[in-house]
């Protein structure tokens, strides 16, 4: 068996990001039900997310002016 049949194809930057992002979206939407939940763990599941917009958004930006 080749190894290109055994291992799928890795996603690419963004697509990982985006992956990501939406993980800890749902993760937070979970914790925020929680009456239990950390306020500093939902702070840093927010700065996350925060930091993977930012990231996704400059990916983007560069993507767009590559390809113009």
């Amino acid at each position: 068996m080749s190894l290109a049949l055994r291992n799928p194809a890795p996603k690419s930057r963004l697509e990982a990001l985006r992956t990501k992002k939406a993980h800890l979206e749902s993760e937070l939407q979970q914790e925020q039900k929680c009456l239990s939940a950390s306020d500093l763990y939902l702070r840093q599941l927010k700065k996350m997310k925060l930091q993977l917009k930012e990231e996704i958004e400059t990916l983007e930006v560069s993507k767009r002016q590559a390809s113009a």
